[in-house]
């Protein structure tokens, strides 16, 4: 491991690489080749996650072609691409990243190991305005929580438009999703907002549409909401919710039964100040982002903490965040982490994960479409 360099030096460079404007327009690709490697925990602790890579724009994964590197080796400059204008929540499947961006209106997707990159949500059928929630089954179809149209819009892995489900009859303020990974059933978390009681969790039949049963209701006793935000579902089939207003993770069984709170109020590890979305990894670990925290913390199944990831800046830089905001955890254990104000994806491996291993390798087949 590379050691660090000269710390001003470093910020400017990477405050230079992270510039990134609106979607659509010409954005810097990320340039952090020559950095340090932040690790987590860090040294002398074995380490347990290593950041990898941050997802800015399309020319992180799209592959440069021979006229336009020649031109820039000659002519110089940096390499430019289609960016983030407001990215959101972020959903993954075999390293194809579908980043919500809620300035663009759209699913902003980054393949790894296809090398390429495009929109879903676009077009005419199943058009986003304002996508916040996302996640996938296991076959990788999409779904999508739209807060501006109060819909589920579902779509297979290359954007192709499935179906919609729900509507605005259904929710006050939709905003966090899961679903499990036969696609059988969706959790939507109905935000309410502080003139309304309808803060809760509502399911759904993920092919009907069918209403099949709601959990929580305002308030602070067990199993109660107050501003929920997230839900995730764990191996076991337990869900985790981002309770936000009351600064806590509530875990309940798959019926809704409550099991116990995670966390509260406070600034020490462990604690909540602005928890915003969660993820469960494929042991049962629990990855929940802070905004305020500008981190994620990992607990353990039990609701103990493993550990910490990121910190907040307000200079753009590996593992430094401002307005941290999505999460999500593929299935070979990389994490993927998204900030508002930088414009950004960081993606952090396992240290059990060799840097070559998993679904960000390259696929040949995947590259000729």
């Amino acid at each position: 491991m590379k050691k660090f360099a000269n710390l001003k030096s470093l910020a400017k460079t990477l405050l230079i690489a992270g510039t990134v404007f609106m979607a659509g327009c010409a954005t810097e690709t990320n340039s952090v080749k020559e950095a340090v490697i932040p690790v987590f925990p860090p040294p002398p602790e074995e380490p347990r996650f290593f950041y990898e890579r941050t997802l800015l724009s399309s020319a992180d994964v799209v592959p440069e072609d021979s006229t336009a590197e020649l031109r820039r080796s000659l002519l110089g400059g940096s390499r430019t691409g289609e960016g983030l204008a407001k990215p959101y929540g972020v959903a993954v499947h075999h390293g194809r990243v579908f980043v919500g961006d809620t300035a663009a209106r759209n699913v902003a997707v980054f393949d790894i190991p296809g090398g390429r990159f495009f929109r879903i949500g676009d077009g005419d059928l199943g058009a986003l305005v304002k996508p916040l929630g996302l996640d996938v089954d296991a076959a990788g179809n999409l779904y999508v929580v739209d807060a501006w149209t109060k819909r589920v819009q579902v779509y297979d892995r290359d954007g192709k438009h499935l179906r919609t489900l729900a509507g605005p009859d259904w929710f006050d303020k939709p905003i966090g999703i899961a679903v499990d990974a036969e696609g059988n059933r969706i959790y939507v978390v109905d935000g309410g907002g502080v003139k309304s009681e309808n803060h809760r969790v509502r399911v759904f039949d993920a092919q009907s549409g069918a209403h099949l049963s709601d959990f929580g209701k305002r308030g602070t006793g067990e199993g109660e909401f107050n501003l929920p935000r997230d839900v995730a579902i764990a191996p076991d089939g337990s869900l985790y919710v981002v309770d936000a207003g009351n600064f806590r993770v509530v875990v309940l069984k798959q019926d809704g039964t409550f099991v116990r709170n995670m966390g509260a109020i406070g600034l020490r590890g462990g604690q909540f100040s602005r928890p915003k979305e969660v993820a469960v990894d494929a042991d049962g670990n629990v990855y929940i982002i802070d905004t305020a925290f500008g981190n994620f913390q990992i607990f353990n199944p039990e609701g103990q903490l493993l550990l910490s990831v990121g910190g907040r800046s307000e200079v753009n830089a590996p593992a430094k965040y401002m307005l941290p905001s999505g999460i999500a955890i593929d299935g070979d254990g990389r994490v993927y982490m998204v900030d508002q104000y930088f414009r950004k994806v960081d993606v952090y491996r396992p240290a059990k994960l060799a840097p070559d291993a998993g679904f960000v390798r390259k696929n040949p087949a995947d590259a000729k479409k």
